[in-house]
């Protein structure tokens, strides 16, 4: 076997990842600010409290969404070689994570309702690792069942720690 090295993968994650990820956070950022733009406008005695709270919520929620998915998208990569695995994920906190196919155990694909809307589609590759599985997400729905269907395949012909 070839010398494993932790490297940036090659391929990058569907682009309409970032319109993915936009949705996302907008269900993180976005609740609160509504809330306070409600109040803001049926209860005029506090305006100026939630006028403030309104501002304090939105702007910084705008800015993540904004932010978070276009920076995320330059992180997201994947590749698989003959050997392994490679996966870059994260933004803040940026992970690289190489498995090399010898210790594969599993290999799943998850479509949530918004990743369904975009087309898009994650795929898990489980080991025996304490690190835990690594998380592909963002790929075309069809790239990631090819991929699912190659390392499947590839789990099935490989005697030791994968079967």
């Amino acid at each position: 076997m070839h010398d494993l090295t932790l490297r940036p993968p090659r391929n990058r994650v569907e682009r309409r990842a970032i319109a993915w990820w936009t949705a996302q956070s907008s269900l993180f950022a976005l609740p609160l600010p509504v809330v306070f733009a409600v109040l803001y406008l049926t209860i005029p005695p506090a305006r100026t409290w939630f006028g403030w709270s309104l501002a304090g919520t939105l702007v910084p929620g705008l800015a993540y969404m904004a932010a978070m998915p276009v920076w995320r998208y330059r992180v997201h990569r994947w590749e698989t070689t003959d050997e392994a695995v490679y996966a870059a994920s994260g933004w803040l906190w940026q992970r690289w994570r190489v498995v090399p196919l010898s210790r594969l155990q599993t290999v799943d694909s998850l479509r949530g309702p918004v990743q369904q809307l975009f087309g898009l589609s994650g795929v898990t590759v489980t080991t025996a690792s304490t690190a835990g599985a690594v998380k592909i997400n963002g790929l075309d729905r069809r790239v990631a069942a090819g991929l699912v269907r190659h390392l499947t395949r590839y789990t099935e012909a490989t005697p030791g720690d994968a079967v």
